[in-house]
């Protein structure tokens, strides 16, 4: 007796193959399909895979002629903060006001994108699109992409280091705050948006960016700095990186709000205690979790010597696919935003460049 696939993909293709099968091939017959994995090209990825498990099983080539020519594998990308289920008092005053207890229910803010890489026979039967604006299909979405990628996530990955180890526990106390909120504003729009390397308009990003700034500015989401934080070296490598050297590449300059922002990666990733194979730091006489794949590396190379550091981990290629340390002073730049870090310098004096030159 046959058994479903255990995975998705595999599931996925008996369910195409079995349509395949009961319709005869017929063209009409495929489906649109719109992964939502946070990968970039979900569906390309996708799509790959079935073709990998077609020739695996050795199903024949009209079908795979079929799943290329009949299908419409769609690449999409969702754009709303969504920080999790609401705290207990939070809760329970949204209890009070719904009138019955809802176990599942979260916290999301009002803002959505789903933006679905599609063609005009996408659009026809992807009819739920034409009653949300939320929704948009579009032949290209790397746009949004770029635009969320860099301007939203880039931003959170930059500023959630020096935030947390400032006492800000969300994203909306930091931006209550005039020093931090400078700190992301000028981050995100002197930094990050001239050195997006995909051709966007200035007039888009000032936009998209406007936008940002107020959804982190929402009172009613608890967007916690240290659940950004997960991940950290990563996000940073896809993120951030790519924006660095194209910044460098542009104007030949260190670009002194994200030099900070890796410092203040730095300075978060240093290992104060490890507990059943868990790493933790410590600010202020408060431990908190690395939550980091990378933590165990960033744990060795924090036992260099103190001058020694820095160097060591931009130009730790195997964490960056690339060494940071080529780039022109900015080794300089994060080693004395570090030291001054370490001597409990405030946001403000951090951000006068006059003090770390």
């Amino acid at each position: 007796k046959s058994q479903p696939p255990i995975s998705f993909p595999g599931k996925l293709l008996a369910l195409l193959h079995h349509r395949f099968i009961t319709f005869n091939g017929a063209k009409d017959k495929g489906l649109v399909i719109v992964p939502t994995e946070l990968i970039v090209d979900n569906a390309t990825q996708l799509k790959d895979i079935l073709l990998t498990l077609c020739k695996t099983n050795h199903l024949p080539q009209d079908f795979i002629t079929w799943l290329h020519e009949s299908n419409h594998f769609c690449n999409s990308l969702v754009d709303c903060i969504v920080p999790g289920k609401p705290d207990k008092n939070q809760l329970n005053e949204i209890k009070t006001e719904l009138g019955y207890d809802d176990e599942l229910l979260i916290m999301s803010e009002v803002y959505r994108l789903w933006a679905i890489e599609g063609n005009e026979i996408v659009k026809e039967k992807l009819s739920f699109a034409q009653v949300d604006s939320g929704v948009i299909i579009t032949p290209d979405i790397n746009l949004h992409r770029e635009l969320k990628l860099r301007l939203l996530n880039g931003t959170h990955t930059l500023s959630c280091g020096l935030a947390f180890l400032s006492g800000f526990d969300t994203v909306k106390s930091a931006m209550d705050n005039e020093d931090m909120e400078s700190y992301i504003r000028d981050l995100m729009i002197n930094e990050i948006a001239p050195a997006i390397p995909y051709e966007i308009s200035k007039e888009q990003k000032d936009t998209f960016a406007t936008n940002v700034l107020d959804r982190f500015r929402n009172p009613h989401i608890n967007h916690q700095w240290l659940s950004i934080s997960a991940n950290y070296t990563s996000k940073l490598e896809m993120r951030v990186v790519p924006i660095l050297q194209n910044y460098f590449k542009l104007y030949h300059n260190v670009p002194d709000f994200i030099a900070l922002g890796f410092a203040a990666y730095i300075r978060f990733m240093k290992p104060f205690n490890t507990k059943n194979n868990k790493y933790f730091g410590k600010i202020n006489n408060q431990e908190y979790l690395i939550n980091d794949s990378k933590a165990a590396c960033l744990s060795k190379l924090w036992s260099n010597k103190p001058k020694e550091i820095v160097n060591a981990i931009l130009s730790d290629d195997t964490l960056w696919g690339a060494d940071l340390t080529t780039l022109p002073s900015f080794e300089e730049a994060v080693n004395n935003y570090l030291k001054l870090m370490e001597n409990q310098v405030s946001i403000k004096q951090l951000m006068i460049k006059e003090s770390v030159n």
